[in-house]
Parts: C-alpha cells; sequence; structure tokens
C-alpha cells in the first residue's frame, strides 16, 4: 500500500520544489527546509500517517500560493494607485 503512495509523494515534493523557486527568503532556504522535512518522515509505513502528510504537503501548497498571489496583489497595487 505505502508503494502505491510513493508516487504522489514524489508528485508533492516535485510541485513543492517547483513553487519553492520564488520562496521570499531564496530557493536554497526553501530547499534545505524541504528536504529536511521530507527526509524526517522518509522512514514511515502507515499508509493513514502518509495520507495525512500529504494532505499537509497540499495544505503548504495552497499557503504558498496564497503568499505568492498576494504578493502580486501588492505590486500591482503599489503600480496603479498611490498611497493618498
Amino acid at each position: 500500500m505505502a508503494n502505491s503512495l510513493r508516487g504522489e509523494v514524489v508528485k508533492l515534493y516535485k510541485n513543492l520544489l517547483h513553487l519553492g523557486r520564488e520562496y521570499p527568503k531564496g530557493a536554497d532556504y526553501f530547499r534545505k527546509r524541504l528536504k529536511a522535512a521530507f527526509l524526517k518522515n522518509k522512514d514511515e509505513k502507515d499508509p493513514e500517517k502518509i495520507k495525512q502528510l500529504i494532505a499537509r504537503g497540499e495544505f503548504v501548497i495552497k499557503e504558498l500560493e496564497a503568499l505568492y498571489f498576494l504578493r502580486k496583489y501588492r505590486a500591482m497595487k503599489q503600480r496603479y494607485y498611490s498611497d493618498d
């Protein structure tokens, strides 16, 4: 069962790695933290626990996307509106 989740875990890692390119503290900082988080749970065998960890990773993806959209919104707002 855990082997069938391997593809999902790899996909999650790749998605997070891709999103980490634009992280405010830098891509290297994000990559190190991401690798540490995945290595911490590398020996997990329980499928339910793995599914919980995948769900947590998907939540992190949504949070990162929200962070990037907010940053983009603020940049556009500064560009087109004055602070009167």
